[in-house]
């Protein structure tokens, strides 16, 4: 059974940062496309960023242009970890923030595709204030 947990979550200044982390079990880490995406309350899902193993020992990485330049994602294969540092934290980023895997069936080309992986946690909440 594929199991996705979030945590990290918290409430920030804006302007602060967070780092939310990711954790699987049940799937070969390694082998899968990973990523983030948020659902802010009365909004559609918004993809964020997806980061897949390249076959040359990188990663590809693509981000969606509200978080581009602010929010870093990242994998440690070692660990089985998904990472996504959140740097100046805006109001409109406060939203429950989803960590989703894929086996490729949606694949990762572009950040929005994150929202339809097949297996996603139970999110984390980050809220942003002034």
């Amino acid at each position: 059974q594929v199991q996705v947990m979030e945590s990290g979550g918290g409430l920030v200044q804006a302007g602060g940062s967070l780092r939310l982390s990711c954790t699987t079990s049940g799937l070969i880490f390694d082998d899968y496309h990973m990523g983030w995406f948020r659902q802010a309350p009365g909004q559609k899902r918004e993809g964020l960023s997806c980061i897949k193993m390249n076959g040359a020992g990188g990663t590809d990485i693509y981000y969606a242009d509200s978080v581009k330049g602010r929010f870093t994602i990242s994998r440690d294969n070692a660990k089985s970890t998904l990472y996504l540092e959140m740097d100046s934290l805006k109001l409109e980023d406060t939203a429950i923030y989803y960590c989703a895997a894929d086996d490729g069936r949606v694949g990762c080309s572009n950040s929005w595709a994150v929202q339809y992986f097949q297996y996603s946690g139970q999110g984390t909440q980050v809220t942003v204030s002034s």
